[in-house]
């Protein structure tokens, strides 16, 4: 218990290591470093800095980048974010963008040089840097090279580059003049970045210092400038929203067996720990807020009101169970602040994926725990040893020597939810109530016995 205190403490503090960054102010120019391997937690890292911008009403945002490429799919997303924002993005290629980077870069508004880097050299190849297979790396080439085309014609570029870039079998010809032969991929230096071709630069708007030399050159040099840097839990992050269906499936089973089992125990711990990973996990990946949260909590307070106070009324606790669902979907779902909610098969194709493997693992999980947890001895234990009061002589269930017949008047032990305890006769046996929940002291009657299964009824 102390440990699961501990967790609790060091999740709800991650939000608040974010404290110590400078908070974004309207009209700021935000530089959030881009460096090391693209991945998925960069996406991330990003993605929550984006939102942040939208939200506070910053005047632009700066890539500093310095990388050597990365994850095909993290990169598409990125362009994907950076498209959807209606903040400009600029990169500042400080000294690297190669592979990944370089089609980062044309997903941003404007790309600007330090005077040593380079960028470019972005075909695809398989995480240990070998090359792929001849017709898995055309189709990769073929897709990606278009849909980076598209980015580069949107965002005032050459699209001709993105070929340079990935695809070994193209030639870049821009009007007469051939940028890059065929056989060998594009990289660019500086210099030749910003050379004119056809009138305008070849890719870069100019050569800059530093990022407040940027700022300057895209008229913001009076703006304040914020660099956020990425957070260690971030990453962490990362695995929390790929595995969200267990956590849903271990919040949504330690619920049913805590409410089998009087008091508060180890499986309403699991339940609330589950609970806690999803939203905070989510929280730090920048695709929930704690409105989110908050109407989860309310749709747990429904249902317990319901069972404390009102057992029976089910539009209460369908009301708290509707939030809660509604919650956890909305919880996954990647929506931008400053954008109204326009719904899309893409936007919410992964939640409902998520949110619909928990609830059949779920159901089918309760099928089982409800067919075969009342004839496990751990749970008859556990069931018993929390009703019998410290030091009780009733003999457990095991011990029986007689078994109850249908018709055996008893009365419950231990609250039936449906599983519990009774006396039947002068034996406390493990016994299951038939369609409702029933309090200690209720008089029942032995309805069934399927086995080791009893079920009883209120009696009448």
């Amino acid at each position: 218990m102390r440990l699961f205190f501990l967790i609790v403490a060091i999740l709800v503090c991650m939000p608040c290591t974010w404290a110590a960054e400078k908070p974004i102010t309207r009209g700021s120019v935000v530089v959030v470093p881009v460096a090391g391997a693209i991945s998925e937690a960069q996406f991330f890292f990003l993605r929550r800095i984006v939102k942040a911008a939208e939200s506070a009403g910053a005047a632009a945002i700066i890539f500093d980048m310095d990388t050597p490429g990365g994850e095909l799919k993290a990169t598409e997303r990125i362009v994907q974010m950076l498209s959807k924002s209606t903040i400009p993005a600029y990169t500042y290629v400080n000294t690297n963008a190669g592979s990944a980077g370089a089609l980062i870069a044309i997903g941003s508004k404007k790309v600007f040089m330090a005077p040593v880097s380079a960028i470019g050299a972005a075909a695809p190849v398989v995480g240990s840097g070998e090359a792929i297979p001849v017709t898995m790396n055309a189709k990769i080439v073929s897709y990606y090279s278009g849909y980076f085309r598209s980015v580069a014609e949107k965002n005032g570029y050459y699209p001709q580059l993105v070929d340079g870039f990935i695809n070994l079998d193209k030639e870049v010809k821009i009007g007469d003049e051939v940028i890059n032969p065929k056989g060998a991929l594009l990289t660019l230096s500086a210099q030749e970045a910003v050379r004119e071709v056809g009138g305008r630069p070849l890719l870069a708007s100019g050569i800059a210092d530093d990022v407040k030399q940027v700022a300057e050159m895209v008229g913001l040099a009076s703006s304040e400038m914020i660099r956020i840097e990425p957070s260690g839990f971030e990453k962490i992050s990362q695995w929390i929203t790929m595995f969200a269906p267990l956590l849903l499936l271990g919040g949504a089973i330690g619920a049913y067996l805590e409410f089998k089992s009087p008091g508060f125990g180890v499986a309403g711990t699991i339940s609330a720990l589950c609970f806690l990973l999803f939203f905070t996990g989510h929280y730090i990946a920048g695709l929930t807020g704690l409105e989110v949260v908050a109407i989860f909590g309310l749709g747990v307070l429904l249902v317990v009101i319901e069972l404390v106070f009102f057992p029976g009324v089910i539009v209460v606790a369908a009301t708290g169970v509707a939030l809660m669902v509604g919650s956890l979907f909305f919880a996954m779902v990647d929506f931008y602040p400053t954008q109204p909610f326009v719904f899309s098969f893409d936007l919410v194709a992964r939640p409902m994926a998520n949110l619909g493997i928990a609830i059949i693992a779920t159901i089918g999980g309760v099928s089982l725990l409800a067919r075969f947890l009342p004839d496990l001895p751990i749970f008859r234990r556990l069931m018993l040893a929390k009703a019998l009061p410290l030091g009780s002589s009733l003999p457990r269930a095991r011990h029986h020597t007689e078994f109850p017949e249908i018709g055996d008047a008893g009365v419950v032990v231990s609250t039936l939810r449906p599983s519990g305890a009774a006396r039947i006769g002068a034996k406390v046996v493990d016994v299951v109530a038939d369609g409702e929940f029933l309090e200690a002291g209720t008089s029942v009657r032995v309805t069934a016995v399927e086995g080791k299964r009893i079920v009883v009824t209120r009696s009448a």
